[in-house]
């Protein structure tokens, strides 16, 4: 993956009146999620922004209210691409990848960002863009390329996630698909439902009228 620098402020003030100014300064409120779990009850000392989550009745889990600047995000939001993110936070450096954004319906500005904090021994699910290769045999003989899956979900340490997942096409004739589970990629496990389309050439009119004139 790709590396994206990223400097986030520890977040205290949690209200509602306090993530409205924060917007209104062009900052975005964010959550970095996947801290270091720990055993319960916890007599460490929490640092600035941080808080605790049981995840049951004897372990929980460290995370982060930090905040952001908007305009430091924008190449990291508006992009298909995925990115490796060198986070500064508190004077130390962590590992983080983009897990989820929420949006304003109406105007589509950024409203909040959720973090997963990765480490090299920890598998994490991810999507990767899928990359068409090749050209189909079905294509050449008339038939039209459609791609029903753009993003695939991957189970792998993020330091094994590729930027892009290639999936080669040369073979594929007219009417026929490739699904997930005719895809395999070393050190990765898919995560979607193996039966799903991932892409197919699709007859039209014309290759269809090829096929009957063939048939006679």
């Amino acid at each position: 993956m790709k590396k994206f620098a990223l400097k986030a402020e520890a977040r205290e003030n949690l209200g509602k009146k306090a993530v409205k100014a924060l917007r209104n300064e062009g900052k975005i409120p964010a959550v970095l999620n996947g801290g270091k779990i720990v055993e319960l009850p916890y007599t460490g000392t929490l640092e600035a922004g941080e808080k605790l989550v049981e995840l049951d009745a004897k372990r929980g889990m460290i995370t982060t209210d930090i905040v952001v600047n908007a305009e430091d995000v924008r190449k990291l939001v508006y992009t298909p691409e995925i990115f490796e993110i060198d986070l500064e936070l508190n004077g130390k450096q962590r590992k983080a990848i983009l897990k989820d954004l929420a949006f304003q319906p109406v105007k589509d500005t950024l409203l909040h960002m959720d973090l997963l904090e990765v480490f090299p021994e920890k598998p994490i699910v991810m999507e990767v863009p899928v990359k068409i290769e090749g050209h189909a045999e079905g294509v050449k003989a008339g038939g039209k390329l459609q791609l029903s899956m753009r993003k695939l979900k991957v189970k792998a340490p993020y330091t094994d996630i590729p930027e892009q997942l290639v999936v080669n096409v040369d073979s594929l004739g007219l009417g026929k698909s490739l699904a997930v589970g005719d895809l395999h990629y070393e050190g990765l496990e898919l995560m979607n439902a193996k039966n799903a389309v991932v892409c197919a050439v699709q007859l039209t009119r014309a290759a269809r009228g090829a096929q009957a004139k063939e048939g006679k």
